[in-house]
């Protein structure tokens, strides 16, 4: 017979066992990854961390908790969320999609098994291997979402993507309840393009030089003209895509290029992050430096807030 605290020791580690062994513990989900089918993202703490961290991108902001709200708002989405980001490099298109990531899943730790990230120079760089990636990326989505209904996918580099390669997963992004057992619609896609920005940029300016505010510029009038962009350009890994003709991709998010106040802030941020003291006449220094377009006005920055973390380190 077992003396009471040998009882205790064993029903304890029983218990911790129990933990461990359970798919969904709040023991085990706190130590090791878990997935975690209960929507645990907060809008309103998700809104603060892109109001306070994404500077220049109201628009973004507002159609992506648009998106997010009315995605969480179903228990059982139809199908998949999925949105296609489009603005020069350095706007925030990628920083955005991991403040998604971070808040998406509970106790504010990033589950990154559940998040999966393609970069088209790095994971699909060879043409002649179309078909064999093909079958790789369903076979991936597939086996990820079983583990994992909630499970988010982020592709950077379309404009990299090679013609044809996206289509392989439109099974996945349609109105279906369930393909060979397994349901899609929880998940969330985020394409990343830098095809579609000079379209953005060119209406940003449009409305400067015509006295209006850019927090004017609507979504909705991006939306076609973003669609319609990146299915003809041949830089695009939309190009021609079933994608868009089917209308599986459910927003188009313009990042409006970066002003010289919003460098500013990008600066003011960094300073902040590598423990250095607000320097003004630096701040003003790199943002200068960094606003260049067009080269009469030097209203916008090229390159974003992209190396604004090298300029304050030197």
């Amino acid at each position: 017979a077992f003396d009471p605290l040998s009882t205790s020791v064993f029903m304890g580690g029983a218990a911790v066992a129990w933990q461990l062994l359970s798919p969904h513990s709040w023991l085990k989900c706190s130590l090791l990854e878990c997935c975690n089918m209960k929507d645990t993202l907060n809008l309103s703490v998700i809104k603060m961390d892109l109001d306070r961290k994404v500077f220049g991108q109201h628009l973004a902001i507002q159609i992506v908790l648009r998106a997010l709200s009315a995605n969480m708002h179903f228990e059982r989405p139809r199908k998949p969320l999925v949105m296609s980001f489009h603005g020069w490099t350095g706007t925030g298109k990628s920083f955005v999609s991991s403040i998604i990531a971070e808040n998406l899943y509970q106790l504010n730790i990033p589950r990154r098994m559940f998040v999966h990230h393609f970069s088209a120079v790095l994971h699909f760089p060879h043409l002649s291997h179309v078909h064999l990636y093909k079958e790789q990326l369903q076979n991936w989505i597939w086996g990820n979402v079983s583990a994992c209904p909630r499970s988010l996918f982020i592709f950077s580099e379309m404009d990299q993507m090679p013609h044809g390669l996206i289509d392989s997963i439109m099974p996945f992004l349609g109105y279906h309840e369930e393909i060979n057992g397994v349901y899609y619609g929880k998940a969330i896609f985020i394409f990343l393009n830098n095809v579609g920005g000079d379209k953005v940029t060119e209406i940003a300016l449009d409305y400067w030089r015509r006295l209006k505010r850019r927090e004017d510029i609507t979504g909705k009038e991006l939306q076609s003209l973003l669609a319609e962009e990146i299915f003809r350009n041949r830089n695009s890994g939309f190009f021609q895509s079933q994608l868009i003709q089917k209308n599986l991709i459910d927003y188009f998010i313009p990042f409006l290029p970066l002003e010289y106040k919003h460098v500013r802030e990008c600066v003011r941020e960094e300073l902040r992050l590598q423990g250095h003291p607000e320097d003004e006449d630096l701040i003003t220094e790199i943002a200068s430096a960094m606003t260049d377009y067009p080269s009469e006005e030097r209203l916008y920055s090229r390159k974003g807030c992209k190396s604004v973390a090298s300029r304050v380190t030197l």
